[in-house]
C-alpha cells in the first residue's frame, strides 16, 4: 500500500522463524536452513506482490518494523532476526535495489502484542520522504 508521501505497507501475516529458529536447523543440516530461508522469502513474497505491487524503488530507505507477536515468549532479538528474511525477500521481487549500506539508511523494531492476529508490519519510507 502506497500513501503517495514515498512511503509503503507491507503487512505479513503470522509470524517468521526466529533465530533459534534458524539456527537450530542449520545445525541440523545446512540443506534444512537453506530451505527455510527459501519458504520463508517465498512467503513474504507473496505479500510484497499483494501489498507492493509494481512499486520499485530507487532511493534509499529507512524501514520501519512493527512486529506483532501473539504472546511474549520469543525474545525480540530473536523475532527480529527475520528482517534478514524481509529484506533479502524486497531484493528478489525487486522493490529495493539491494539491502547493503547504500540502498538501506537505518530500520526501527517495535514490538506488541495481538493475540488474535499476529503479524509483521514493515513500513518502508524513500530518502526524502517524512516519517
Amino acid at each position: 500500500m502506497n500513501d503517495n508521501n514515498g512511503s509503503y505497507l507491507l503487512t505479513i501475516p503470522g509470524q517468521l522463524p526466529g533465530a533459534n529458529d534458524y539456527i537450530a536447523a542449520e545445525r541440523a543440516n545446512r540443506h534444512k536452513a537453506a530451505k527455510m530461508k527459501r519458504d520463508a522469502q517465498s512467503y513474504i513474497a507473496w505479500y510484497i506482490k499483494r501489498d507492493l505491487r509494481g512499486v520499485r524503488i530507487k532511493r534509499p530507505v529507512v524501514l520501519s518494523y512493527t512486529w506483532w507477536e501473539k504472546d511474549r515468549r520469543r525474545d525480540k532479538d530473536n523475532i527480529a532476526f527475520a528482517k534478514k528474511f524481509i529484506q533479502d525477500a524486497l531484493v528478489q521481487q525487486g522493490v529495493i535495489l539491494d539491502d547493503g549500506w547504500g540502498e538501506i539508511q537505518g530500520f526501527s523494531d517495535d514490538f506488541k502484542v495481538d493475540k488474535t492476529r499476529a503479524r509483521i508490519e514493515v513500513r518502508i519510507h524513500e530518502s526524502g520522504s517524512e516519517y
